[in-house]
């Protein structure tokens, strides 16, 4: 295993993180339910399953 030589201080170790940032996910809306989803995912809306505006599952529930 690596061990280090020198301890590094914060500002070297603050330096070395700079591009590690939280970024907002993209999101798209889907053309046929207005629903706002991730892209290239499955998403819901009142219980039917769509993937890129066509419904995939649908809701079978009984009660």
């Amino acid at each position: 295993m690596a061990h280090p030589k020198r301890k590094v201080s914060k500002q070297r170790r603050d330096k070395r993180r700079t591009h590690y940032k939280a970024e907002a996910p993209s999101l798209a809306t889907c053309q046929t339910t207005g629903a706002v989803h991730v892209p290239h995912h499955a998403y819901n809306v009142d219980g039917n399953l769509y993937y890129n505006g066509k419904l995939v599952v649908e809701n079978t529930s009984i009660g």
